[in-house]
């Protein structure tokens, strides 16, 4: 069964129209090195062969690029988690086309969950070029793991990634907006500015680690407010005012970094359609703390959502990010829109589930 809300967790990359050029281009796939989930791609001609694996790929599946290039997706390990879908990882990637299934991927050390998409990419005559397969990992089941030893390694994975990543993310998302103002098509410019700010929330949320040394907690308030500002500056609309109350409060970086990421998502849709046909308005952000956990409000006073419409949209990436919010802090998210009131969304942190390593 698909897994709720989700069927696709680089919908906005796939539906960029040039995605065909832009998988053979290095930038992109400098960028696609540290995107927060595990990506694969094959050519399907002459015969499918894998011919690009990222970061995250090479630590969920624990193949490293090397591995996998030149050869199939046999290769893969995972078998499915549930009834009713082929058991190999690999098999179901050659016979599957968007969700997948569910999958369970093993070593001695760990046994992960992981949910599977596979998308093939066509050309502009609906020729199949390439296929894209994403995994993304739903949970860790058992495993006799010294927890000593798990503690050292995700502290020098913490150490590894803040030395690699601070500084790249900062430059991929100044190429990204670069190549997004030079984009004839509004639209295709409109994507890659949007992937611009996610990668924008993700380089402020390693500052902020950097900054903090090996702490293992980020505090929420600060962090939220640094995104908030950062999409407001990136898109610099006269008449529209951003108005912050936040508390300091610790959570884990797993429960940060999908907070931001919503966060950039509301802000950025609020910023491009809420305030249509007007020459002001409002946003707001507050993050509120107490005994009982964190009430996180994004809102604006704009038009709403459009009838018949919902956030976030299934398939969209949106829903992904939500998805994780849930899942690693548990959070329970309201979203309440009117007709020209605006948008108005809460996110609710109980405060044992956030502050915990998720």
């Amino acid at each position: 069964m698909k897994p709720e809300t989700q069927s696709d967790p680089i919908t906005e990359i796939l539906a960029t129209p040039d995605l065909v050029q832009a998988l053979e281009d290095e930038r992109f796939k400098q960028f696609l090195d540290h995107v927060p989930v595990a990506i694969a791609v094959s050519e399907l001609h002459p015969s499918e062969t894998i011919t690009y694996a990222n970061l995250e790929f090479e630590a969920l599946t624990g193949l490293t690029a090397a591995d996998v290039i030149g050869g199939d997706w046999t290769l893969l390990p995972g078998v499915a988690a549930g009834p009713g879908q082929p058991t190999d990882l690999g098999e179901a990637i050659d016979d599957g086309d968007d969700y997948i299934g569910s999958f369970i991927i093993s070593d001695p050390e760990r046994t992960i969950e992981v949910d599977a998409w596979s998308n093939s990419i066509e050309d502009e005559d609906g020729t199949p070029l390439f296929r894209l397969v994403a995994l993304a990992a739903r949970r860790t089941i058992g495993g006799a793991i010294d927890p000593r030893k798990e503690l050292r390694e995700k502290a020098a994975l913490l150490m590894e990634l803040q030395h690699r990543v601070k500084n790249n993310l900062q430059i991929i998302t100044t190429l990204i907006r670069m190549e997004a103002r030079s984009i004839p098509d509004d639209e295709t410019g409109a994507r890659f500015e949007r992937l611009a700010g996610r990668v924008s929330a993700l380089a402020l949320l390693y500052k902020a680690l950097s900054g903090e040394g090996m702490a293992e907690t980020v505090d929420l308030g600060v962090y939220l407010s640094q995104v908030a500002s950062s999409v407001m500056a990136a898109h610099a609309i006269e008449g529209l005012r951003l108005e912050l109350k936040v508390d300091s409060w610790p959570v884990s970086i797993n429960v940060a970094m999908p907070a931001g990421l919503v966060v950039n998502e509301l802000m950025t849709n609020a910023l491009k359609h809420a305030f249509v046909g007007r020459k002001g308005g409002v946003i707001s952000l507050t993050s509120v703390a107490d005994k009982t956990g964190c009430r996180v409000v994004v809102s604006d006073d704009g038009v709403g959502l459009p009838d018949g419409t919902s956030w976030p949209t299934d398939g969209k990436l949106g829903a992904v990010i939500v998805r994780s919010l849930r899942e690693n802090a548990k959070a329970v998210l309201d979203v309440v829109s009117k007709p020209g009131e605006g948008v108005h969304v809460t996110i609710f942190f109980a405060r044992t589930a956030a502050q915990k390593d998720a």
